[in-house]
């Protein structure tokens, strides 16, 4: 289960994070964010211990969700090394977030 992440444990999870991180930024009325749950859940079974995968609810904390830059959902955010990395904007399909986490996280 991917780490809920607020502004009180953003430093701690994401940023001091010892391997990547991606980050689900999403709303529980969102459509698109919904069809995007199941592939997240399924990445993070996958590549346990390679990746964390946290989430952010922009309903639950939205100073962070302004301070993260979030303009729509879903978003996805690739943090490597306390870094951010990349911003994928929108819905896609399992194979598609595949290649971001190759492309962003080259082993």
């Amino acid at each position: 289960m991917a780490i809920s992440i607020t502004k009180a444990n953003y430093q701690q999870e994401v940023l001091d994070s010892k391997i990547p991180v991606v980050m689900d930024v999403f709303a529980v009325w969102c459509g698109p964010c919904q069809y995007m749950k199941p592939i997240f859940d399924s990445l993070e079974k996958e590549y346990d211990g390679v990746y964390k995968f946290v989430v952010l609810d922009v309903e639950e904390d939205r100073a962070l969700s302004t301070e993260l830059g979030i303009t729509s959902i879903p978003t996805f955010l690739f943090f490597n090394k306390g870094k951010l990395v990349a911003k994928e904007l929108g819905s896609v399909s399992i194979t598609a977030f595949k290649d971001h986490l190759k492309k962003y996280f080259a082993q």
